[in-house]
């Protein structure tokens, strides 16, 4: 197997590729991979930290690089969002919903599901299941009508498993309850849009990503040797873990797939 037969399978060069959730840890880290890969990108997120890393980027990988301030949840945003899209490349190749909500400072973050607040499982519901419809709703017209296109949900092992509460212990982290149910929704949304676009060559898939180590959150050793133990591979995720994956998905080597779920966890649901 030769070199240029690898670039050519995995090449996702000139390829125009939304990402949501940009700014974030795991979302700056795809981004970097995807322009590292060559393709062009608009990046979305709330947080106006895109815009530096849009800078960052184009300096860095010399590709062209939109970046939009902008709530998903909001239709008239997310409508924004496509006319800018087509305005500046005319088309889409792929979409990676990777935009969640996890409140890290509410007080009843980790409230049992039966103390847990509705407006708290209402708001997680609005931004991690509204905005992937209405991305998925819009960009998906986009690709119906090139009769072409790729979409990519980023879930979590918690979509897939319940939530082992043992490895918590005194760290303060948990998993809440909305986190699981949107999560599994995604998973589902996945088959669900496969099955609906078959015909117009759009394949969807999803991407489940195990826990990924970060030094500032993840400060209580006791649960990251916990967590470390619940895999096969003894460690927690680093971001570029999923870089493969990621251009797996993303490119003509899954050229054969949809409707899928692709586990990246280190082995933890495969006990």
């Amino acid at each position: 197997m030769t070199e240029v037969f690898l670039e050519e399978i995995f090449n996702i060069s000139d390829k125009v590729v939304v990402l949501t959730g940009a700014a974030g840890r795991v979302g700056s880290h795809f981004s970097q991979t995807l322009a590292n890969a060559g393709a062009n990108l608009i990046l979305i997120d709330k947080d106006k930290k895109i815009l530096k890393l849009k800078k960052e980027l184009e300096i860095k990988f010399k590709v062209k690089i939109c970046a939009i301030v902008g709530d998903i949840t909001k239709r008239e945003d997310v409508k924004k969002i496509t006319k800018i899209i087509q305005k500046e490349f005319g088309h889409v190749d792929v979409l990676i919903n990777n935009a969640h909500y996890v409140p890290r400072n509410h007080p009843k973050r980790d409230a049992p599901l039966e103390e847990f607040p509705l407006e708290l499982w209402n708001l997680a519901i609005k931004s991690n299941l509204n905005g992937l419809f209405l991305m998925c709703q819009e960009i998906g017209k986009i690709m119906i009508k090139q009769k072409k296109g790729i979409i990519v949900n980023i879930s979590s092992i918690y979509g897939i498993t319940g939530p082992d509460q043992r490895i918590y212990g005194k760290s303060k982290l948990n998993s809440p309850s909305f986190y699981s149910a949107t999560k599994g929704a995604m998973v589902n949304l996945t088959k669900y849009l496969a099955s609906s676009w078959k015909d117009y060559n759009v394949r969807v898939n999803t991407l489940t990503l195990g826990g990924v180590y970060d030094s500032k959150l993840h400060t209580n050793k006791e649960f990251v040797k916990n967590y470390s133990n619940k895999t096969m591979i003894g460690r927690m995720a680093n971001t570029d873990d999923f870089d493969g994956a990621l251009l797996f998905l993303t490119s003509d080597a899954s050229k054969y797939m949809t409707g899928s779920n692709l586990i990246i966890d280190g082995g933890w649901t495969s006990w």
